[in-house]
């Protein structure tokens, strides 16, 4: 009997973990949200629908190797990126002062947005763990970046019919701007 309850918990919990991380699928609605954006002000996915193509990346913390890497491919390609009719942002764990630091140290030139509580992620089925911390210096001052949340690296583009048109959760950091431009402007040329 005590095997039998514990299988059944067992099997209870797994069941919630899935429900709870069930991700979005090709043709899926995007996910409609709002967000605080590195520079204090509310992003609303809202304002973009419809009217372009949306890349939302999900990567685990502001300013860490990986991360950097991918930041500053999208900023090195803005202009690429704006004549497709793209608007990225950048979505991760980090609180709104990281992501302003992080921006500010690396020239941005996009939108950052923090998911504190993991919110958007789970809203998109992009796998949550545990936070951190990490310390960095930028300019004369060192700071300690936190995040209460760390997302996996995955790349979502919504299409300009609202839908999720792409979906990788297997990106290399360093290709991921080149492989959303390609596959951008294939989808473009069978239109």
């Amino acid at each position: 009997m005590k095997n039998q309850i514990l299988v059944f918990a067992i099997f209870i919990f797994a069941s919630f973990s899935m429900t709870d991380q069930q991700g979005l699928s090709l043709g899926d609605d995007a996910p409609v949200f709002r967000a605080l954006a590195d520079d204090g002000s509310t992003w609303d996915i809202q304002n973009f629908l419809g009217e372009k193509y949306i890349v939302v990346y999900f990567y685990p913390a502001a300013m860490t190797g990986g991360c950097t890497a991918q930041a500053c491919s999208y900023r090195d390609h803005r202009d690429d990126l704006l004549a497709a009719g793209v608007e990225v942002v950048g979505v991760s764990g980090d609180r709104v002062e990281n992501l302003r630091l992080f921006k500010q140290a690396e020239n941005l030139n996009f939108t950052l947005l923090s998911d504190e509580k993991g919110d958007i992620a789970k809203a998109f089925g992009v796998p949550v763990g545990d936070g951190g911390a990490i310390k960095r210096t930028i300019g004369d001052a060192e700071y300690e970046l936190v995040r209460d949340i760390t997302t996996r690296r995955w790349t979502f583009i919504v299409g300009k019919n609202s839908k999720i048109i792409y979906i990788n959760d297997s990106v290399n950091a360093e290709n991921d701007t080149e492989e959303v431009l390609d596959f951008i402007k294939n989808q473009a040329s069978c239109l």
